[in-house]
């Protein structure tokens, strides 16, 4: 169900073109971003990032609280690991928006333990919310992105390139190796539509996901950063704006290491 949402009357701006006269990153003037996750730390990051620069946002999570507002932004409900709600948010914002160029899939959640303690459904869940809602998200926005040459995002981890630990869990790690190679595949499949698919691969971010560590641990992951510090979101929501941007033209397939030295690629 739609919040709010302006409609822009002014054409897009190709992406080779001049910017404004305050050079920007990105020119979202006339785009419209899916950003999904968008309750979250990096997905709200997103939404702030999108909208400066002037790019019109849907938002999307599976509850309304927390969910980005404002001028510009299109609030949508829906769980991205359910078919029906992505095919529905899909469409939905392409019937307030007019079309749809950048999708950015901030969507998550972490395990934790070992192989042995973990459930069939636990194993499920997490599949179902990092993997499954890039694979319907993807699907379900290409026709829309191929109309303009669009670009995607999704999110891999440091636990997809390392094989992660027992602090996120083996479905974590599962799951995001999934994305990194989704990416991979999708960048290939797409290429002759210039449809653009690049991931980022973040390590400790400094949002709630964090809040289940304990002091300690807080040190103790921190000392295996060389840079000693977690990323803030709006670092990493700073390059998705970049893989949306035309500096990223040139850039499909790729996976963006943001972990603070902790993987060396």
């Amino acid at each position: 169900m739609a919040t709010s949402a302006t409609s822009a009357t002014s054409s897009p701006s190709s992406p080779s073109s001049a910017s404004s006269a305050r050079p920007e990153l990105l020119d979202g003037r006339g785009r419209v971003v899916l950003v999904a996750g968008a309750a979250g730390g990096i997905g709200r990051a997103a939404v702030r990032l999108f909208r400066r620069a002037g790019a019109r946002v849907v938002a999307m999570d599976r509850v309304r609280k927390g969910l980005p507002s404002g001028a510009g932004v299109l609030q949508l409900t829906g769980d991205a690991a359910c078919e029906a709600d992505v095919q529905r948010v899909v469409r939905e914002a392409v019937q307030a928006y007019g079309r749809l160029d950048w999708l950015v899939n901030a969507v998550g959640a972490v395990g934790g333990g070992r192989l042995d303690a973990t459930s069939l459904a636990d194993w499920d869940r997490l599949l179902g919310i990092n993997l499954d809602s890039a694979f319907l998200l993807c699907r379900e926005a290409y026709p829309h992105l191929r109309r303009h040459k669009g670009a995607v995002v999704l999110f891999s981890s440091t636990n997809g390139r390392n094989g992660g630990s027992q602090f996120s869990g083996p479905a974590y790690a599962a799951a995001k190796a999934g994305v990194l190679n989704l990416t991979r595949y999708l960048a290939k499949e797409w290429a002759a539509d210039a449809v653009r698919v690049n991931c980022i691969a973040p390590g400790p971010v400094a949002t709630a996901m964090l809040d289940r560590l304990t002091a300690a641990e807080h040190v103790a992951l921190k000392r295996a950063m060389p840079l000693g510090e977690y990323a803030d979101p709006q670092q990493v929501a700073g390059m998705a704006a970049f893989l949306c941007s035309r500096y990223a033209a040139n850039m499909t397939g790729a996976c963006l290491n943001v972990s603070g030295g902790m993987v060396l690629d």
